[in-house]
């Protein structure tokens, strides 16, 4: 596992999956993005590393376009522009719930580290893809 730090594009995987949006055509990232987490979300079975790696990059993407996330890693996310993936949010909350559910190899990998930092930035991004509270204003700033 090709693997420097613990934020979601710190991985060869990630990294190389964020080339790919880059390299895509513009009308073409959102589909991208939501391949992703749709193969994350429809694994019944043991969720593989890279399918895992590759949702969470995903769903950091969409985070980001919300209020409280994180800009993408300057070094190893896409560099190029992304269309609004707001419409996104649900099914990146539901790919970030089944990376951190068994049987995922991912989270089997971060847990023989003690990957506690891993699990709080996944923790992070899963707030910030839930729902707005009923009155709460989605403000896109």
């Amino acid at each position: 596992m090709g693997t420097w730090d613990t934020g979601p594009f710190d991985n060869d995987t990630a990294a190389d999956w964020c080339n790919g949006l880059d390299d895509a055509a513009v009308d073409e990232r959102a589909g991208m993005v939501r391949d992703a987490l749709v193969r994350a979300v429809d694994t019944d079975d043991r969720l593989e590393a890279p399918e895992a790696e590759e949702a969470v990059a995903a769903a950091a993407l969409v985070a980001a376009q919300l209020p409280g996330g994180d800009v993408p890693s300057p070094h190893y996310g896409p560099e190029e522009p992304l269309p609004d993936l707001a419409a996104l949010r649900p099914l990146a909350l539901q790919a970030l719930d089944r990376v951190v559910t068994e049987p995922s190899e991912l989270l089997d990998l971060w847990e023989d580290s003690e990957g506690g930092p891993w699990r709080s930035g996944v923790e992070r991004m899963r707030h910030i893809l839930l729902p707005p509270a009923e009155g709460e204003q989605l403000s896109l700033c």
